[in-house]
C-alpha cells in the first residue's frame, strides 16, 4: 500500500502523523511510505531522518495525489477539501460532530474517512484518543496557572500557594482521562482539587488512586452551580465519544464565577463543554467573557509536538499496519475497533452521533459494507 503522511497547516500545529520509526516499521514490511516535505520538523523529525527510514520526501499534491492511505493528527481544513477524493482512506483525528462544512465535504468527496478518536475497544475505551487525552489534561493547569498571573488578565494568584498563603481552587468537570491527569498535575503543582463525576465506579477508583487527596462529588447542575462559584480555574473535561459535548456550564454559572478567574475548556474539539465557549488558537489562546478569561485552543497537544508525536504513532501504527496489510475494508470487516473509528464511508456517514449532530441520514457500517456501498 502507498501511504502518505501529510504536513499540517492549521496554525501552530507542529505534530506529524508518523515518526521516522513507524515509516521503518512500514517500509520493512513492502509498503511505500510517502511523507511531505517538511511534514515532521515540528517535531524535530527532519526530511533526512524519514529518507534513512525508507520514506520517500514528496511534495504535498504527491502525497495527497497518490497515497491510498493518507494520515494526518488534525483534521482538514477548507483549503484541503479539494484534495479529499473518492479512493482515498483518510486517518486522523476528525471531530466532525463539531464541524458541519467538513461533514459534508468528506460525504460529498466520496472518501473513507476513520477518526482517531472514535476507533474504540470492546470494552469502551478509546485507545487513540487516550495518549492525547492524557496530554492535554496535564496541559491544562499549566495553561491555568499562567492566566492565572495578573499580567495575563487573571486574578493573580499562585496555584500552589505558600507557607501562610492558601493554594488555588482548581474544579475538574470529569473524571475520565483529560480529568485525571488534570487532577494529577494540578494536585503535584499544590493545588486544591475538586472532581465532578457522574460514574460512582469511576469515582471509588480515583478515591483510590488519590487517596483522598482530592475531593470527588458527584456532577449535577446543581454541584457545579455550587462548586464553579468558589473555583479560580476550572477545567471542562467532559467528553461523550464521536459526539458534540454537553454544555454544562451555562451563561448564568458563568457570571457567578470569581472576577478574572479562568476556565480551560479541553472538550472544544467536541464543541466546547461550557456555554460561551469558542475554539481559540495557540497564536491568540484566550478571551474573556464576563470578567472570565476563558482558554480554548483546539489542539492543546500541538503545544509539545515531540511527546504528542511520539505518543501518537505508538498507538496508530498497529491499525495503520492493519489497514496496510489487509486493504481498508478487509481491515475494517476484521477489526472491530477500527471498524468503530469509520465516520464516513463512499458517500455515507456511518458514525451515528455526527448524523445526529448535522441532520444528515445515518447508515449503519454494517448495512454499508454488506450493500456494497464502498
Amino acid at each position: 500500500m502507498r501511504i502518505g503522511v501529510a504536513r499540517e497547516i492549521k496554525p501552530q500545529e507542529h505534530r506529524v502523523a508518523l515518526t521516522p520509526a513507524g515509516a521503518r516499521e512500514l517500509v520493512q514490511h513492502g509498503h511505500e511510505v510517502l511523507v511531505e516535505e517538511s511534514a515532521g520538523v515540528g517535531s524535530a523529525f527532519p526530511d533526512d531522518a524519514y529518507a534513512r527510514a525508507g520514506a520517500t520526501i514528496a511534495s504535498v499534491d504527491d502525497v495527497w495525489g497518490r497515497a491510498d492511505l493518507l494520515l494526518k493528527v488534525k483534521e482538514p481544513i477548507a483549503s484541503e477539501y479539494p484534495r479529499l477524493r473518492e479512493d482515498l482512506t483518510l486517518f486522523t483525528y476528525l471531530h466532525i460532530a463539531a464541524d458541519e462544512p467538513l461533514t459534508r465535504a468528506l460525504v460529498e468527496s466520496g472518501i473513507t474517512a476513520i477518526a482517531y478518536e472514535t476507533v474504540e475497544t470492546e470494552r469502551g475505551a478509546l485507545p487513540l484518543l487516550a495518549p492525547m487525552s492524557e496530554i492535554a489534561g496535564r496541559l491544562a493547569p499549566q495553561a491555568g496557572a499562567h492566566y492565572l498571573e495578573k499580567p495575563k488578565g487573571g486574578r493573580g494568584i499562585l496555584l500552589g500557594g505558600v507557607a501562610g498563603v492558601g493554594p488555588a481552587r482548581v474544579l475538574v468537570i470529569g473524571g475520565g482521562m483529560v480529568g485525571y491527569n488534570a487532577a494529577v498535575i494540578a494536585m503535584g503543582m499544590g493545588a486544591q482539587v475538586t472532581i465532578l463525576e457522574r460514574s460512582i465506579d469511576r469515582m471509588r477508583y480515583l478515591e483510590e488512586i488519590f487517596g483522598g487527596r482530592v475531593t470527588l462529588l458527584m456532577s449535577s447542575t446543581l454541584q457545579i452551580e455550587e462548586s464553579i462559584k468558589d473555583a479560580d480555574l476550572v477545567i471542562g473535561a467532559v467528553l461523550i465519544p464521536g459526539a458534540l459535548a454537553p454544555k454544562l456550564v451555562t451563561h448564568e454559572m458563568l457570571r457567578t464565577m470569581k472576577e478574572s478567574s479562568v476556565l480551560v475548556d479541553v472538550a472544544i474539539d467536541q464543541g466546547g463543554c461550557t456555554e460561551n465557549s469558542r475554539p481559540t488558537t495557540h497564536d491568540d489562546p484566550v478571551y474573556a467573557v464576563d470578567g472570565v478569561v476563558h482558554y480554548c485552543v483546539a489542539n492543546m497537544p500541538g503545544a509539545v509536538p515531540i511527546t504528542s508525536t511520539r505518543a501518537l504513532t505508538n498507538v496508530t501504527l498497529r491499525y495503520v499496519e492493519g489497514i496496510a496489510e489487509n486493504g481498508v475494508l478487509e481491515a475494517i470487516r476484521r477489526d472491530p475497533e477500527l471498524a468503530a473509528g469509520v465516520n464516513v464511508l463512499n458517500g455515507r456517514v456511518t458514525y451515528e452521533a455526527v448524523a445526529e449532530a448535522h441532520g444528515l441520514e445515518y447508515t449503519p457500517l454494517d448495512d454499508a459494507l454488506a450493500a456494497g456501498v464502498a
